[in-house]
Parts: C-alpha cells; sequence; structure tokens
C-alpha cells in the first residue's frame, strides 16, 4: 500500500491535502487523497501517475516497500515550528532513501557509520567531552591539526549530512532506523548559513551521538564543549594563545578563525572554557561582538567562511559514479539525485569540461 509513502511525499513539500488536490488541477478531492494515505483505498494508475508528478517522485517510489524511519531526532532550533519539523523530518527520509540506496548499490563500507572506539563515552561532568573529543580525535586519525572540511569528513565515516534550506530551525540529528540493519546516522544542516556555524552544528551534533551524558548533566552543554574541543583541542588552542592572558585582540581572534574554521564568538567561549581568560574577559569581549552586530542574523564577523565550504557534495558525486560506471542508468540516476534529465545532462557536462 502507498499510505505512509504518499504522507511523507507530500510532508515534504510541506502541501496541505487541500494543496495537493489544487496542484493535480482538482483530479481527485482533498477528502480521497486523504483516502490513499490511510491505505482504505488504492489509486487508478491514471491518478497514481498524477500524484507522482505533482509529488516531484515516482510512481516506483510510491509503490515500493517498506520505509525506513527516524528515531532519537533532536531539533537545532530558533524558533518552535512543528509544521517546518514535519517537513524536515520527511524531506530527510526521502533525501536518505535515495543516499543509502546508491551506497548499497555501489556496495560501499560507508552504508553503516564508523562509530569511535569506546562511544558512547560516559558524560559525568560537562568536562569529559574533553576527553570523548580527544578519544575520537585519536580513533579518527586526526591528531591536532586542523579539520578542513568536517562535513567530508564525516559522510567519509558514514555519517550521512544534508543540506536543506530550513526557516526555524538550525538542524537537526537522528538514527536512521533500517530493517535487518543497524540504524544509520544522519545530521541536517541549515543550507543559507556561514560555513563557521555549520562546522559547530554538525561537531554539536557528533558529541550528541558520541556521549552519554549521566542524570545532571545538561546534554547540549556538553555537546557545546564537545564541539569546541573536537574543533580546536586544548593543546593546540594553549599553544597558539598561551595558558592564561588578561586580555585578547579581535585579530587574535580572526587569525585563529582562519587557521581553525570556527566563528570568533566560538573561539573566545573556547578560551574561557580552557580558562586561558576569565569571565570578566569574555563579557567585555562579547559586549564588542554586539556592538558590531555580529551576534544577530546575518552573523557577519570578519573572515566569514562562504556557504558552500560545508556543503556535503558525495551523495551527487555517488550517483555520478555509479552512472559513470554503468550501475543505473540516466533515469534512475536524475531520480536519485531529486533532479531532472535536462539538469543531469548540465552536470555531466560541467563536469567533463
Amino acid at each position: 500500500m502507498i499510505g505512509r509513502r504518499l504522507k511523507t511525499a507530500r510532508a515534504a513539500l510541506s502541501l496541505s491535502l487541500r494543496d495537493l488536490s489544487a496542484v493535480m488541477g482538482a483530479m481527485v478531492s482533498p477528502q480521497a487523497i486523504g483516502k490513499y494515505e490511510r491505505d482504505e483505498d488504492m489509486p487508478s494508475s491514471r491518478v497514481l501517475g498524477a500524484l507522482a508528478r505533482a509529488l516531484q517522485t515516482s510512481v516506483d517510489y510510491l509503490l515500493s516497500g517498506e520505509m525506513m524511519s527516524l528515531e532519537g531526532v533532536e531539533f537545532r532550533r530558533r524558533t518552535k515550528s512543528s509544521k517546518e519539523e514535519n517537513s524536515i523530518e520527511a524531506r530527510t527520509i526521502h533525501l536518505l532513501e535515495r543516499y543509502l540506496a546508491v551506497e548499497e548499490l555501489l556496495k560501499l563500507r560507508s552504508l553503516d557509520w564508523e562509530k569511535p572506539r569506546g562511544a558512547p563515552f560516559p558524560t559525568a561532568d560537562v568536562r569529559d567531552a574533553e576527553d570523548a573529543a580527544r578519544s575520537v580525535r585519536e580513533d579518527w586519525g586526526l591528531g591536532i591539526d586542523p579539520i578542513p572540511r568536517l562535513a567530508e569528513l564525516l559522510e567519509e565515516r558514514g555519517i550521512k549530512v544534508l543540506s536543506l534550506p530550513l526557516t526555524d530551525l538550525d538542524g537537526l540529528a537522528a538514527k536512521v532506523m533500517r530493517k535487518d540493519r543497524e540504524a544509520a546516522r544522519v545530521i541536517v544542516i541549515r543550507r543559507d548559513t556561514w560555513s563557521e556555524r555549520k562546522r559547530f552544528s554538525l561537531a554539536h551534533e557528533l558529541g550528541h551521538m558520541v556521549m552519554s551524558p549521566t542524570a545532571g548533566v545538561d546534554p547540549e552543554k556538553a555537546a557545546h564543549r564537545f564541539a569546541g574541543a573536537f574543533l580546536i583541542p586544548a593543546d593546540a588552542l594553549r599553544a597558539e594563545m598561551g595558558s592564561q592572558r588578561s586580555s585578547i585582540s579581535i585579530g587574535e581572534l580572526a587569525a585563529l578563525k582562519r587557521r581553525y574554521g570556527v566563528s570568533i564568538q566560538a573561539i573566545a567561549y573556547r578560551c574561557r572554557d580552557l580558562a586561558i581568560i576569565n569571565a570578566a574577559t569574555l563579557s567585555s569581549l562579547y559586549t564588542v561582538f554586539t556592538e558590531r552586530g555580529w551576534r544577530s542574523a546575518p552573523f557577519e564577523e570578519p573572515e566569514r567562511i562562504p556557504f558552500d565550504y560545508e556543503e556535503p557534495h558525495r551523495l551527487e558525486r555517488l550517483c555520478l559514479r555509479a552512472l559513470t560506471e554503468g550501475v543505473v542508468g540516466q533515469s534512475r540516476a536524475a531520480e536519485l539525485l531529486g533532479i531532472s534529465l535536462v539538469e543531469l545532462d548540465s552536470r555531466l557536462s560541467s563536469s567533463e569540461a
């Protein structure tokens, strides 16, 4: 039956039953679509084709088997918006099914995520996040060097990273439950924001995945501490800044931002976490940040990292690889990418150039 897939595809486009009926030119009523979604009725082949076109998907997708589901969904909110949450969850499932399908076709090891040894790490105190971040870096062979492209690193380790246009949300992290397989992991980031913010969000969500806070420990504070420690290891920052400072210039913070790809505000906070500066110095810095407008949208700090620096591109690369190797045809590749054949031809041409 097509009910759940139909409802998910509709939610992914943020369409009401009435909206979908209108897009289909009132071929069927909202009530009839509701019956299809509850599996109380089955559309004719003509209506099924019209539904697929209206939902920008294929008949094969609507008729395909059991769907995956998301568990343990954690949203990073700006404001509460249940409508956007439902749409983002549906779009995430929609994209993930394509992502996992092409990995399965190519028989890739990254189909399952490479959980660091020892994870989840017990976190009885926020400061334990430092040890967790150090353990992940050691297990993944990262040393204390800056991480150039974090989205690429996480995808190499089997964490699916998706970028979507979000309004009231900064992103989400979740487990992806699959039949007869270990749960996959996914992080969704906000597309239209600076990459230093994306990088912190990615590291923050990684912290949630690898830590197990005990009662009384704020998971968000622990994940924030993990993100800072993962992106800027304590030994590296102390080597750059010294062990204790009475003041820090904006120029120094900007130079560190260029090196580590972390916002000036996050670096200042990291210095406070490690007691390199005291609370009064941090407060003075944040007063400057506020005066310069860096603490409110569009968060235009110096040394901004462009939006596309941390955009994930692995799904597109895998689809083009599957097409080039003859694993899929052009129609299937376009469907996996969620684009038209014309757009696929354009991407192939630009790649060949």
